[in-house]
């Protein structure tokens, strides 16, 4: 009995760790959402979780692949892991589990982050200062 209750106790957290890591996952799409918004969503999310998980299938892995080299071109991010794979989709006009390229990019935060993220909104507010001056 002690073994089905180790193995239940088991399966619970796995279940756990999963929702935890679900909270730093962005999944991106090529045409609901424009770049700028994955890049901006991406700088909250390292703030506030230390790293962010992007995610993407088949046409929207461009996307990916841009939001992620815009933050580390900008110096915020340090690449920790990529994973490739093909996933079964169901395609609900045919019916029938259709395979697509995934791709997951986890990013975390750099040790400059949170210099670079307070020179950039303190740069805004000198602009948007200017703007109405």
């Amino acid at each position: 009995m002690a073994a089905v209750e180790a193995i239940t106790e088991g399966i619970n957290n796995i279940n756990v760790a999963d929702f935890n890591s679900k909270k730093n996952r962005i999944q991106v799409s090529n045409t609901k959402k424009p770049l700028f918004f994955y890049v901006n969503l991406a700088k909250r999310y390292m703030q506030q979780h230390n790293e962010v998980e992007l995610s993407a299938l088949g046409m929207a892995i461009a996307t990916v692949v841009t939001v992620a080299e815009i933050l580390k071109n900008n110096g915020l991010p340090v690449q920790k892991k990529i994973i490739t794979s093909i996933v079964d989709v169901k395609d609900d006009s045919r019916g029938w589990p259709v395979q697509k390229a995934k791709i997951e990019i986890l990013l975390g935060k750099t040790k400059d982050f949170d210099k670079l993220m307070e020179a950039a909104a303190e740069e805004g507010d000198i602009r948007n200062g200017e703007e109405q001056g």
